[in-house]
């Protein structure tokens, strides 16, 4: 889930969104005189640039091509009080279908050193293929276990991104916390410090950066060395491995987990007992892989999406008892959605974390399973 700076729930005037783009270019023109005028653009359609192929325009949309020019762009929509949303591979979110209201930045910044057993990578730095590559290449074992999941390096510290352990035990889940040994991060005030392991407090699908307006420039792992063909066969049997339960993104776009893991008891597994594998409203559909997973089957909308979704939560907690919240982040304008499912129902009428009262997964064993 990438940095967002909260947009207003209510349409913007022209005045107002003229305002904004002035605004930021003026701080942005102070901050990085050299920058051509051309590399900020408006009305940019997202769908393009997320996992899901869904989402609206972006009044204001600019890459950054480097750490220094990521660190200037978030301070001057700062500066200017613009909204922004901090975009890397697009994956884990959902974009509204009429847009981003303020600026978009999209970081490219993918500049990555090697030196001895020491890997350092700007946040913008895809961790699969480039990253991965760049480790298995020089013989550097600790970030293999990740190829085929989409995600920036900034993305993998936000979330501790993970993946079960080698073949062909595959007994443990592997945490990028595990190779992480510092970070150089951008505050909310535009300081720039470096900060370890620790300050991140990382745990299962969290960081100190969920709650924190400070953002990735770049990370530091610490590696050690390996023999390169060991490390590519781990490789290729975790592509093998996602290949076989994972829709493929070029072909099949889509988020990736829908909703958050429910201990004991996984939400695909609900939903898949619930019969919900390949139900489909509009362009979104249930994959027949894995029930956690909507893809996008052609022209399908954040608002088909967003129906799905409260069709399964509805379905799950009648059927099983459960009660799914979603992972993913919702990003930008929806427009008008009809009836959904309303928010903070989670740990209503006794539920803790979509748990039922009765607590334990055997509790519904013998339900419905249609």
């Amino acid at each position: 889930m990438p940095l967002v700076s909260p947009a207003p729930d209510s349409p913007i005037s022209p005045t107002e969104r003229e305002r904004r783009e002035r605004d930021f270019r003026d701080a942005l023109g102070d901050a990085l005189p050299d920058l051509e005028a051309e590399r900020v653009r408006t009305d940019v359609s997202l769908a393009p640039f997320t996992t899901f192929k869904i989402g609206g325009p972006a009044d204001v949309f600019l890459e950054v091509e480097t750490a220094d020019e990521l660190a200037a762009a978030v301070t001057s929509a700062r500066q200017a009080k613009v909204p922004f949303f901090l975009l890397g591979m697009g994956a884990n979110i959902l974009i509204g279908d009429l847009g981003f209201r303020g600026v978009v930045i999209r970081n490219g910044a993918a500049h990555i050193e090697v030196e001895g057993t020491t890997v350092t990578a700007e946040s913008g730095a895809i961790v699969w293929p480039t990253l991965i590559e760049a480790a298995v290449g020089a013989g550097l074992s600790g970030v293999e276990h990740y190829a085929g999941i989409p995600s920036t390096v900034g993305g993998a510290l936000w979330q501790n991104l993970h993946f079960l352990s080698p073949p062909p035990e595959r007994e443990r889940t592997m945490f990028i916390e595990e190779v992480v040994t510092s970070a150089e991060l951008l505050g909310s005030d535009g300081t720039r410090r470096t900060v370890g392991h620790d300050w991140f407090d990382f745990g299962y699908d969290y960081s100190t950066l969920h709650v924190t307006d400070d953002l990735v420039l770049s990370a530091t792992f610490d590696l050690e060395a390996a023999d390169s063909a060991r490390l590519r066969e781990v490789v290729d049997a975790n592509l093998e491995w996602r290949g076989a339960r994972h829709p493929p993104l070029d072909t099949q776009p889509s988020a990736g987990s829908i909703f958050k893991k429910i201990d004991g008891v996984g939400a695909g597994r609900l939903a898949d007992w619930c019969g919900l594998k390949g139900t489909r409203i509009g362009g979104a559909m249930v994959t027949e892989r894995h029930a956690n997973i909507l893809i996008n089957v052609g022209g399908a909308t954040a608002r088909d999406v967003r129906h799905l979704i409260g069709y399964v939560q509805e379905t799950v907690e009648r059927e099983q008892g459960y009660r799914l919240s979603t992972e993913i982040g919702m990003i930008g304008e929806f427009g008008d959605l009809g009836s959904l499912p309303a928010h903070g129902w989670e740990d209503a009428d006794g539920f803790v974390g979509g748990v039922p009262p009765g607590g334990h997964p055997d509790a519904h064993r013998d339900a419905e399973r249609r």
